[in-house]
């Protein structure tokens, strides 16, 4: 739609996780070569952490495309909610091995033969578990089970665990202990500067045919962009996205930060609607503006009851007094 009034040749700002548009910054440098090094070495346990949205799911595709030239087999689990045996025969499955039906312990063997096979070989095979950080404690135990599988000289199969902070924590527990043990390298991916921003948002234009020099982000659209994205890719592009196509919309020559603003307060970033913690009814706690809202209404509520009974209470006071001064008519009879 934008791409032919900005003269793209491809949308720059896709959340598919493409590595040929990875940004290369210090830090995911530093996380590819880990990745890397740690798969080549057979390492055994290599873990990326990261928040959402910083490009993790993209630089494991990075890292699986380099070593992929180096005929590196991989099974990757993109899906953590397997019990074990569903986990164990998934992942022999990915490396193209008839298990199903198969019960634990064959698998196991099917798999163990397969590695060495590939061993004797003197070919690497390496398994990728995404968003680990929903792992339950059962599933990662029967992750470091794989480790078992060894020669005297290395191990057999390379792991490498991607998600978010709370696999960190997870790794910290105590009857992990014995996992956190075997993890050889670690790294952390976080989001990006101002000036990292901009120059993410430059390469991806730069990618999709823009030139260099141009000025279809101005220098104070892009600051706007890291204000509402905190400086995290995935958010990034999808305020990039928007903006382009509003800016189409407009016949806009240059994102203006106005365009931005718009953008972003449609997509509502910034807005938390509660508190992520749960009370003890299990409900979700509101936030203090919510709770001061709330509040307010309800006293604005019982206000307007109150004053509501008073004038009734008047109302039937002043009939009251009216019939009693009138008598009772002739024609009805006491009660």
């Amino acid at each position: 739609m934008y791409k032919t009034f900005y003269k793209l040749r491809v949308n720059p700002f896709e959340i598919t996780p493409d590595p040929s548009f990875l940004f290369p910054t210090p830090r995911h440098n530093e996380a590819l070569a880990a990745l890397y090094y740690g798969v080549r070495a057979h390492k055994g346990f290599v873990v990326l952490t990261g928040e959402v949205g910083t490009g993790k799911t993209l630089l494991v595709r990075s890292a699986l495309q380099l070593l992929q030239r180096s005929n590196v087999a991989f099974a990757c689990v993109f899906n953590p909610s397997l019990s074990p045996l569903e986990f164990i025969r998934y992942v022999a499955g990915d490396f193209g091995l008839p298990v199903a039906g198969k019960p634990k312990d064959e698998v196991t063997l099917a798999l163990n033969a397969f590695l060495l096979q590939r061993h004797r070989q003197k070919l690497t095979t390496l398994l990728v578990v995404d968003e680990a950080h929903h792992l339950s404690p059962e599933l990662l135990e029967e992750v470091r089970l794989l480790t078992n599988l060894e020669t005297s000289q290395q191990k057999l199969l390379q792991i490498v665990l991607s998600g978010q902070p709370e696999l960190d924590q997870k790794l910290d527990s105590f009857e992990l202990r014995q996992l956190k043990q075997r993890v050889s390298l670690r790294c952390q991916l976080e989001p990006l500067t101002l000036e990292e921003t901009s120059g993410y948002v430059l390469r991806r234009l730069h990618i999709a045919g823009v030139p260099q020099d141009s000025t279809l982000f101005s220098v104070a659209a892009v600051a706007t962009v890291f204000k509402h994205s905190g400086g995290i890719p995935r958010l990034i592009n999808t305020i990039c996205e928007n903006s382009l196509m509003a800016g189409y919309a407009k016949r806009a020559v240059t994102i203006t930060p106005e365009i931005v603003d718009e953008v972003a307060h449609d997509l509502r970033l910034g807005v938390i609607s509660s508190d992520p913690s749960q009370n003890k009814n299990g409900g979700t706690r509101l936030s203090q503006e919510q709770e001061k809202d709330e509040l307010l209404r309800a006293v604005k509520t019982l206000l307007e009851l109150h004053d509501y009974l008073q004038e009734m209470k008047v109302s039937d006071t002043t009939k009251s007094s009216t019939t009693l001064s009138q008598g009772t008519p002739e024609h009805e009879p006491y009660i």
